[in-house]
């Protein structure tokens, strides 16, 4: 069997002015990485929304390895093993990262955040966006390869 595809997520929210941002690198045959935004959001809905990104074109059936720190990974579990209550906010996007995940052994990882991984890149592009979607508004946008370079994740 293939390695796993290597997708690193994470979210940031400030409380206060209620914006978040999302990130994501994976690796499969390459390296991508997109990030995003958004006004008036939720952790919740900004890590569910960086996984779903991240999940929306892969190729079938492939096994995947998701990591993320312990703050998204509480966020994020529920949708990798059916929570003892269900949840009832975001369910558009649970619904649609059920769908994505399906054919898929898909793992979920938590990590500690380590200098110049593929995590702390994925952080610190998740931060940018939160500010951006501050002054901007929702958006999305592909990462600079010449960036994902630096990422510390390797094309497998």
């Amino acid at each position: 069997m293939a390695d796993p595809i290597g997708i690193w997520v994470a979210a940031q929210h400030h409380k206060a002015f209620l914006n978040g941002g999302w990130a994501y690198v994976r690796v499969g045959a390459e390296v991508t990485g997109w990030a995003g935004g958004d006004r008036r959001t939720t952790r919740t809905r900004m890590a569910l929304s960086g996984l779903a990104a991240a999940l929306a074109d892969l190729p079938k059936g492939a096994a995947l390895r998701v990591e993320t720190a312990a703050e998204d990974a509480k966020l994020l579990d529920g949708v990798f093993v059916e929570p003892a209550d269900p949840p009832t906010d975001d369910l558009d996007l649970r619904a649609a990262i059920a769908g994505l995940l399906k054919g898929h052994e898909a793992r979920l990882a938590v990590m500690s955040v380590q200098p110049r991984t593929p995590l702390a890149f994925a952080i610190a592009w998740a931060d940018q966006a939160a500010d951006k979607a501050k002054m901007t508004g929702a958006f999305r946008v592909a990462i600079p390869r010449p960036n994902l370079a630096k990422s510390g994740a390797a094309a497998s």
